[in-house]
């Protein structure tokens, strides 16, 4: 979780450089689901709902468009009642952020975003793991931790850098953006990590670790760092 301080290691000067930072619209968001998913091609979290037993017999290619439906129907969702940013020349990175006041639960945002059309995708498995899981452990966690300010609070749901583009900045200029802007209101902003290495990038710009959580459904835990 980060507070006041979380935009400190920003650069002050220099922004004019930076490519353009720009916000999804909802026509967009295939385009930018489907650079999302190559991001996370090889996240454990995002496989937790595509590899498992049931889907042993599925093709590389069953899995993989498996995987790109999940991300579109998520950043569909996010078009809709989120925050979905990107830089660079081709959705090189992308960003989901849940602003303060905002939820998808309602029915309209779930029927439009295809998310009640995913659950009859899943396989039986896969849909048991994201709806009575993995959203369940998220929304339970992020109130424990956050309490009072938990619908006060910006969340970065999700950011990804697609392999050919990373090493340039591009994460820390879409999440510096909103932390700014969550330094001038006031106001807390948290995430969840999946991969180990990220957590040193996160604290660099001032999160910190609040709790860990656990996947357990697998052959083995997977963990996901709280911040």
């Amino acid at each position: 979780m980060s507070g006041a301080s979380s935009s400190s290691s920003a650069p002050s000067n220099g922004a004019t450089h930076h490519p353009a930072i720009r916000e999804i619209s909802l026509e967009e968001s295939d385009a930018a689901a489907d650079a999302l998913a190559l991001a996370f091609a090889d996240d454990d979290v995002a496989m937790y709902f595509v590899r498992m037993h049931e889907t042993e017999g599925w093709s590389d290619e069953e899995r993989w468009n498996m995987h790109v439906r999940i991300m579109r129907s998520i950043v569909k969702a996010h078009c809709l009642k989120g925050l979905v940013l990107t830089i660079g020349p081709n959705y090189d990175c992308v960003a989901l952020w849940m602003p303060p006041g905002t939820n998808m639960d309602d029915k309209l945002t779930m029927f439009y975003s295809s998310t009640w059309a995913m659950n009859g995708k899943r396989s039986v498995e896969g849909q048991y793991r994201f709806q009575k899981e993995f959203l369940p452990l998220l929304h339970d966690t992020k109130q424990q931790v956050l309490g009072s300010l938990d619908n006060d609070s910006w969340y970065l749901v999700y950011i990804g850098t697609k392999p050919g583009s990373r090493g340039k900045g591009y994460a820390k200029q879409l999440i510096d953006h909103v932390t700014r802007q969550a330094d001038d209101q006031g106001r807390v902003c948290y995430l969840e990590s999946s991969n180990e290495v990220n957590p040193r990038f996160y604290r660099k710009l001032g999160f910190e670790t609040e709790k860990t959580i656990h996947l357990t459904r697998g052959p083995k835990p997977i963990e996901l760092e709280v911040m």
